[in-house]
Parts: C-alpha cells; structure tokens; sequence
C-alpha cells in the first residue's frame, strides 16, 4: 500500500441534499471541502443557507466520480476525514416493501449512484466513510449491505487497504431528536478493528414534540384538505385510522390494519413525533394535534434543523428536502463520536442542535364526535389478510 498522509477532520458530502448531515458534521468540528447535490431546489437551499460551502458545479454524483480528485480540492489521497452521504433511499424504503413488483433494491435505477460512491472511496481513501440511510439500506429482503461489503472488499484487496465494515440500526429519538425515527447508520473505518457506537441519552427521557414545538409559530400553517380531513378531529393525539377500527376506541369504519400506518396518523405533545416524511399522501400524516398538516417550519425542528435554515420551492418541495434529510443533531451526534474516537478530538460541549425538554405540557384536547358523512362507513369490516403491512396480502 502507498503511504497515506495523516486525515484531517474534512469532509466531502455526497448526495448533500438540504444539508442535515452536513450541518451535524460542522457542529462536531468538521470542515465541508465540498457537497454534491443533483436536486436544484436543494442546491438552491444549500447555497443560500451556507454559501461558503463548495457546492460543484456538477451534481450528479456519476460525472464527479469521474473527474474529482483530491488534488481538486487541495488534498492528498488518504488525507479526507470523511466521505458521508445517504444514497437515494426509495428503493430501500419501507413503501418499497409492499409487494415484490416493488422490492428492487440494487436492481432500481435510484441505487446506481451507489457504485460512483465508492469510486470516490477508492479514490481518496478517506479515513472514515459515513453512510446513513432508512432502515431497509441493511436490514430488509433488499438490503444494500451485500454489495457495500463486497465494495469494502475489493478497497481492500485492490488497494491493499485495511477498512473495515460497521453497521447499526439507530432510533433517533433515543438521542435527543424529538422523533421516532430508525435509521441505517454504516461506518467503514480505515486501520479500526472496532467501533464504539453513540451512547443512547434520550432513551428514558426522550425529547418530545411539544418541547419541539412550543415555540414555533408558522406565518401560514396549512389546512387540512382532502376526503378525509373532518376525520382528524375526531382521532386522539399520537393515534391513526385504527383508533376507528374494532380494535380502537372510536367507531369501526376501517378494517384492522388495513391501510398505511401513517394514514391519518397524529402527533402526541407528550411523545415524539412519528417519522417525518418526504412525500406524504393525502390522508398520510404525521399530522398537528390542531388536525393540520404540519408546516414546513414544524417539520423542520422536528427535524432539529436550526430555525434560520431556510428551504427552496414550494411546499411540497420543501417538505421533501426536509424529510429526505438526516436529523442535523444525529448527525452532530455521529460526528462528534468520529472526531473522539478517530480524530483524538473529544467534545467539549453539549450537541449545538439539543432541544431542552420544557417542564410541563398542555393538556391533549378533548376528541370530537365523528362527523356525520362518515357515518355511512360504519360496520362490520374484515381485518388485513396477510402481515398487516399494506392492502395486499402479497409478501
């Protein structure tokens, strides 16, 4: 093996998004050397919010993998801290385990950024790479792990590398992300035997929503639309649909476990929110306890992105920057680990992005009757046939 300078604490950030992992990188003590991003309203985002960022010109990922060297960015080959990024996530997520037409994982179009990814790991030889990514990234029918580790292999072999391969499935709730939100998280550490992951502060004391929230007030929150609104007020905090099943405490106008999850699904003051979405669906919550969607600004913090951090487009552009995004906190939570255990920088002071948990929370309001026009559903509806993950009994 070549020698290799000794790494810095830098980072170049793949697939930047909105730049949730890249702003919780910055936190724990990292330099940015560059983002690529392909989305324009998240490139658009990413420059107004940090403009001394080097967002490349270039943001598709296949194009860079194929020109960028480390020299580009005034850097010598082994020299980059950390190579982070969430690969596109949809072929791994858990709507894509509905049915087998839709399990394609590394077979879908969306994974093949996966492959220039490691072609810039071959290239600069970063100390750490960091990857996060929903749940079903490596654990899941589809898994991308196979492939990941069959990468780190030839690294190793072909460059006479000595990476190894970390992997954890993290609850971001249980360190201080006022969520539910399982994540993928993967490490491959250049020369470490071992990893010691994050320890868990929040999981007996978890931040919550109305902690969050309590002192965000949105300009124009948005009204609940659709077929389904009237429904909301109806359902009481932290419960979906099934609270109108004969298994819930309202009236049976569903079928157990017949429908998504998140369909009619609220937020509970005294809980953390349920995960925070990027293309929610009529009907698909998480939705305010005000029977609302939320607004950008809510599902922001509930994010643990800063409130100054501002998002590009519409609504529905915004709220997919937001959900597609790695909590900034976990992130900062992730990066200070790094920076302790391979940097020799150990942290100093509490996470910039904690949210303080408040002493007391309002009282949940009391629910309303059921309005009149979905009366009319009421009776006898069969539960789901198969394992209660969608309409279909299809495995």
């Amino acid at each position: 093996m070549a020698h290799l300078t000794q790494s810095t604490m830098t980072t170049l950030s793949t697939f930047s998004g909105a730049g949730g992992l890249d702003l919780g990188l910055e936190a724990a003590g990292f330099k940015t050397l560059a983002c690529i991003e392909i989305d324009e309203r998240a490139r658009d985002a990413l420059a107004r919010n940090r403009p001394s960022w080097n967002l490349l010109d270039e943001g598709d990922i296949a194009n860079v993998a194929a020109t960028l060297t480390p020299r580009t960015l005034g850097i010598r080959k082994g020299e980059l801290g950390i190579l982070c990024g969430g690969p596109p996530c949809q072929p791994f997520s858990k709507a894509a385990q509905w049915n087998r037409s839709s399990r394609k994982g590394l077979a879908d179009p969306r994974s093949t950024p996966l492959e220039a990814f490691f072609e810039l790991a071959n290239r600069f030889r970063p100390k750490v790479i960091l990857i996060e990514n929903v749940q079903g990234f490596i654990d899941g029918p589809v898994s991308a792990l196979d492939r990941i580790e069959h990468a780190v292999s030839q690294m190793n072999r072909q460059r006479g590398e000595n990476y190894h391969l970390f992997h954890r499935v993290l609850n971001c709730c249980d360190f201080g992300v006022p969520q539910r939100r399982k994540r993928a998280i993967i490490h491959i550490v250049r020369g470490a035997s071992n990893v010691e992951w994050p320890i868990e502060t929040h999981s007996n004391a978890p931040v919550r929503s109305w902690d969050a929230l309590a002192n965000i007030k949105p300009q124009n929150p948005p009204r609940a639309g659709g077929k389904w609104a009237d429904l909301l007020p109806s359902i009481p905090e932290g419960e979906n649909y099934l609270w109108h099943t004969p298994d819930g405490g309202g009236l049976p106008l569903f079928g157990y476990r017949t429908r998504f999850w998140s369909f009619l699904l609220k937020l509970a003051k005294k809980h953390p929110a349920w995960t925070i979405p990027a293309q929610p669906g009529p009907g698909c919550g998480p939705f305010h306890w005000d029977n609302r969607p939320l607004a950008i600004e809510e599902a922001a913090r509930l994010q643990t992105f800063p409130k100054s951090w501002n998002f590009s487009g519409g609504h529905r552009e915004k709220m997919k920057q937001v959900g597609n995004a790695t909590p900034p906190l976990l992130a900062e939570v992730l990066g200070r680990n790094i920076a302790d255990q391979f940097f020799g920088e150990p942290p100093s002071t509490r996470p910039k992005f904690h949210i303080a948990r408040k002493r007391s929370i309002p009282k949940s309001k009391e629910v309303s009757q059921v309005s009149q026009k979905y009366i009319i559903l009421r009776g006898d509806h069969k539960p789901h046939p198969g394992n209660g993950n969608g309409p279909s009994p299809r495995n």
